[in-house]
């Protein structure tokens, strides 16, 4: 069970360790960081607003120097992620409005989905090939008769476009959507 800590004081060599114990666990990018260190630290703090202020400002200075020393660099975090969760099947779509929700800026983001493209010719095709062999749709299904429409929506949900689903569903087996990633059509 928590301790209650509300009114104590927070000082920088706590916002420090609290900083160093969330980059120990996760990735984080900077406005991450400061949303994480800012939250707990208005825990801590209650209603005192003044506090809260001054603490603001001292994570504000720590994210900044975490950020020119390079230990918080969004743009290895925006690539990292969006590969991780391009290998989970998520479409670009998802992946840039996840990298948006953590703080990503707009630029890093398209950044990190070029280099996608870069590495993988199309990357939302290959996504939907692994959320397809994930979610057992298509090609990977165990039951013979599936509603297509019921497939299409799950496609539409994960954020891929109505092409890309069609064009997955459209494979009868698991060699023919790897010759569809390869570029290869009958």
């Amino acid at each position: 069970m928590r301790q209650e800590t509300v009114g104590k004081t927070i000082d920088r060599a706590l916002i420090e360790r609290w900083a160093l114990a969330y980059l120990g666990r996760f990735a984080s990018s900077a406005e991450n960081l400061r949303r994480v260190l800012l939250r707990r630290a208005r825990r801590r703090l209650g209603e005192d607003r003044a506090a809260a202020a001054r603490a603001a400002g001292v994570i504000d200075a720590l994210v900044a120097r975490y950020r020119e020393t390079g230990l918080v660099d969004d743009t290895s975090y925006a690539t990292a992620r969006a590969r991780a969760r391009l290998r989970r099947g998520q479409s670009v779509r998802t992946i840039r409005a996840g990298l948006a929700a953590k703080g990503v800026a707009a630029d890093e983001a398209g950044a990190a989905i070029d280099a996608l493209k870069g590495e993988a010719g199309d990357p939302d095709l290959a996504a939907a090939c692994v959320f397809a062999r994930r979610r057992r749709l298509g090609p990977y299904r165990r039951i013979a008769e599936a509603d297509p429409s019921k497939e299409l929506a799950a496609f539409a949900r994960a954020g891929f476009s109505r092409a890309v689903a069609d064009a997955v569903l459209a494979c009868a087996d698991a060699e023919e959507v790897e010759g569809l990633l390869r570029g290869e059509t009958k």
